[in-house]
């Protein structure tokens, strides 16, 4: 009985004055043509039940045609289903990828084959509208109904067999010679084509960074000097403090008199180093210390130019990534390794 529910016909009853739709099998329909009584109680209640959804206001279709008319078979290895196209009436085939192919992508080659499809829809069996964006190798793991102009197919996909184990592996070697075979042969095309990439990529982020880097020469040339006059502007001070300090002690003054003042300016010295590292949470090192006045002046000098300190910093860690990628292309041996092995042996 269960079987014969899949094929149905409109018919009606009349309830309250009002003819609501009824779905009754293949075999009661065609009793009913023949003069025999309408079905049963419990086998129009049963197909009430397990496609009440259908009875509502809105029904996503209104015939329920035989699933033969739609069918599902496997061929070498991806399905090909086989449907009626209505305004042809001819049957067509559609090979599907079930890894790649959507329920979308589905429909609207359905539609792009037939110019007379206006509505092409999928349900699940309990009634429940597939998303486009479903995979078709998901849908084929149950029972579907397939929606065609107001047409309703109840699509029973079979069932595939699951390969054994040896199979799987004798497969799986297969698809690694194969895959071995393809670089074999596409390999030194792809290197040859990935240098000349990495070429022109190379003298376009070297054109780009040239006039930076004349600016930055210039900025830092600048910098440097200003540092530079800065260092002996510093041995000047010291110079002059120690002759003074000298002339007092031995024309002026006495050394009794002058030795508190060494011992202050001594401390006084040292209060000021140890607020550098307060400030810098750095050691006072000379080299250091002057490295932190260059880019002091160096950033400084950008401001005032309009210099983009980050775009050239981006640059050359681009060149940089640009040059090691084909220092690995080049290297033959190297391909297979990833980069940190690289780094370890190099």
């Amino acid at each position: 009985m269960l079987s014969g529910l899949g094929r149905a016909v409109r018919s009606g009853w009349r309830r309250g004055g009002r003819q609501s739709p009824v779905l009754l099998s293949g075999r009661a329909a065609q009793g009913r043509r023949g003069g025999s009584p309408l079905p049963s109680a419990l086998q129009v209640r049963l197909w009430k039940h397990t496609g009440a959804w259908r009875e509502q206001v809105g029904a996503p279709y209104r015939t329920l045609v035989p699933s033969d008319e739609v069918t599902i078979d496997y061929r070498h290895g991806l399905p090909v289903i086989t449907l009626m196209l209505p305004t042809r009436s001819e049957r067509c085939q559609f090979t599907i990828k079930p890894v790649v192919t959507t329920v979308e992508a589905f429909l609207q080659d359905v539609q792009r084959e037939d110019k007379g499809v206006e509505r092409a829809e999928v349900f699940a069996a309990d009634g429940c509208k597939v998303c486009g964006a479903t995979s078709m190798e998901v849908l084929l793991r149950n029972d579907f109904i397939l929606v065609i102009n107001n047409i309703a197919y109840c699509v029973s996909p079979p069932v595939k067999d699951k390969l054994s184990s040896e199979h799987a592996t004798e497969m799986e070697d297969i698809k690694c010679l194969v895959h071995r075979l393809y670089v074999a042969l596409h390999l030194e095309d792809h290197q040859v084509r990935k240098e000349r990439e990495l070429l022109r990529k190379l003298d376009h982020l070297k054109e780009e960074l040239f006039p930076l880097e004349q600016m930055k020469a210039r900025i830092a040339v600048n910098a440097n000097a200003k540092t530079t006059r800065l260092l002996w502007i510093g041995l000047a001070l010291m110079s002059t403090q120690g002759g003074a300090l000298a002339w007092l002690t031995w024309w002026v003054y006495s050394w009794d008199i002058m030795e508190p003042v060494t011992y202050f300016i001594t401390y006084g010295s040292a209060m000021a180093f140890y607020a550098y590292f307060i400030l810098t949470k750095q050691d006072y090192i000379y080299s250091d210390a002057r490295d932190r006045q260059f880019l002091h002046y160096f950033y400084r000098k950008c401001k005032k130019q309009h210099f983009n300190v980050e775009r050239y910093n981006q640059l050359k860690e681009n060149i940089a990534e640009a040059e090691e990628s084909l220092r690995r292309l080049r290297q033959t041996l190297q391909l297979k390794l990833p980069v940190q092995e690289i780094k370890d042996k190099d």
